[in-house]
């Protein structure tokens, strides 16, 4: 692999390069990761969409969304008809840093029923549940994490139910120090939600290392799996 070969191996950036046809011909190590959270064919298509007219390449600002990654442009670039690539310009949303000392071995589901049964007195709330079963103990700011999610759960209380999900983020990983860690999500899911906590939920998240997303009525909290 030559010089300039591995800086683009190495990019914080996605790059991919598609064949006429959509077929991937290359792609960083970066977009491995982010075809675990989109198929190939939707950013393809992105690409034709956003090429230039004539051969050579265009800058275009977009704020994109996919998974867990967030970015706030696309290069697209060609020369000829045979071959196409992008480069999609990531936003710093995600850092990650192993838990501090204080982090403790827990059950993820014994904490969300914590949460939901201090979040039932005196509330006609339901709570629904659909829980991935098979996910280990892992390493959690315990406090932290509690308080973040009775938050989101009081930023739903005008709902007459609220739906908790948790699930495995199949073929998404966190790199840290070289080595990757699987994660999980845990939706929480109203019909409404009320806006004026998003700020406080974000500065929360943020503090203790929880990448978070609000879509539609729903909260994602998304976490690396550290066991030990």
């Amino acid at each position: 692999m030559t010089f300039d070969q591995q800086w683009i191996e190495y990019d914080y950036n996605p790059f991919i390069l598609f064949s006429s046809s959509g077929k991937v011909v290359s792609l960083n190590s970066e977009a491995q990761f982010l075809l675990g959270s989109v198929n190939a064919k939707s950013i393809y298509e992105l690409a034709t969409t956003y090429a230039n007219e004539s051969f050579g390449f265009k800058t275009t600002f977009l704020d994109l969304e996919y998974g867990r990654y967030r970015f706030f442009g696309i290069t697209v670039g060609y020369e000829t008809e045979k071959r196409i690539g992008i480069r999609l310009y990531q936003m710093p949303s995600y850092k990650f840093s192993k838990p501090k000392e204080n982090a403790e071995l827990v059950n993820i589901y014994n904490l969300i029923d914590l949460c939901i049964s201090s979040n039932s007195i005196n509330n006609d709330v339901e709570f629904i549940r659909d829980f991935d079963p098979t996910l280990p103990e892992l390493r959690l700011q315990t406090d932290s994490f509690i308080k973040m999610v009775n938050k989101i759960i009081q930023a739903m209380y005008a709902n007459k139910s609220i739906y908790f999900r948790i699930y495995f983020r199949v073929g998404e990983h966190v790199r840290f120090e070289g080595v990757k860690y699987s994660l999980f999500s845990l939706e929480i899911k109203a019909k409404e939600f009320n806006l004026k906590m998003r700020s406080e939920i974000e500065a929360l998240a943020a503090e203790n290392n929880f990448f978070i997303e609000f879509k539609e009525g729903r909260v994602g909290i998304n976490i690396p799996i550290l066991s030990d």
